[in-house]
């Protein structure tokens, strides 16, 4: 986080509590393809962590000797080598129109994407199967790193909102985006001290004051 970014979300009287409590922003992105990104995203849609870990590993060993399979690999793998990995069958078909969509280029690579704006990418990929406006904010924020991104669908987010303010239920989605226009050009990072303040409320850590 830039000195720029903390000045400016200081301003804010909750989100300064919030980071005074937090410490640094620690948030790292993981430089990767976007196709590779949102194959590993459909892996953890509504499964547990260790489980999407595990159908990804033997997702991965189908293909020795390769990082991460090519989109042109995925769609000459039998889509019952792909069931069998674990993956149901609305995620393999989900993955495979990822692949297809990769090589039609529709799905950019990360130089591609970067001459394309958030609302750009977001209207793209959401017509992807299996992808959605939440979907394509994580692999703006994990995998692109760009700074201006407030998931404001995101439970977590409205959560932190919720604890840090000291309100009795979430603000609805449009609420907090009208709240969080004040946070721009850096709320990328006010959603991740979101994030910690819902966290640290389920370890009782965090009180608003």
């Amino acid at each position: 986080m830039t000195p720029e970014a903390l000045r400016h979300l200081r301003r804010d009287p909750v989100l300064k509590r919030v980071i005074r409590a937090v410490g640094p922003c620690t948030l790292a992105p993981v430089r990767r393809e976007p196709y590779e990104a949102l194959v590993r995203a459909i892996a953890h849609q509504q499964v547990h962590g260790r489980a999407a870990e595990a159908i990804l590993g033997r997702f991965l060993a189908l293909y020795p000797g390769e990082p991460f399979p090519s989109p042109a690999m995925v769609l000459a793998t039998e889509v019952g080598a792909l069931r069998a990995c674990g993956f149901s069958a609305s995620k393999v078909a989900a993955i495979r129109d990822i692949a297809e969509k990769a090589v039609a280029g529709v799905v950019p690579t990360r130089r591609g994407a970067a001459r394309l704006s958030d609302e750009q990418l977001i209207e793209r990929l959401c017509t992807i199967r299996g992808v959605g406006r939440w979907t394509v904010e994580m692999l703006l924020i994990f995998t692109l790193g760009r700074p201006d991104v407030l998931p404001v669908d995101d439970f977590g987010v409205r959560e932190g909102w919720r604890v840090a303010a000291g309100l009795a239920a979430q603000p609805k989605p449009r609420a907090l985006a009208a709240i969080g226009e004040a946070w721009a050009p850096f709320r990328t990072t006010a959603a991740w001290y979101l994030w910690r303040a819902a966290d640290a409320a389920k370890r009782s850590a965090f009180k608003p004051q």
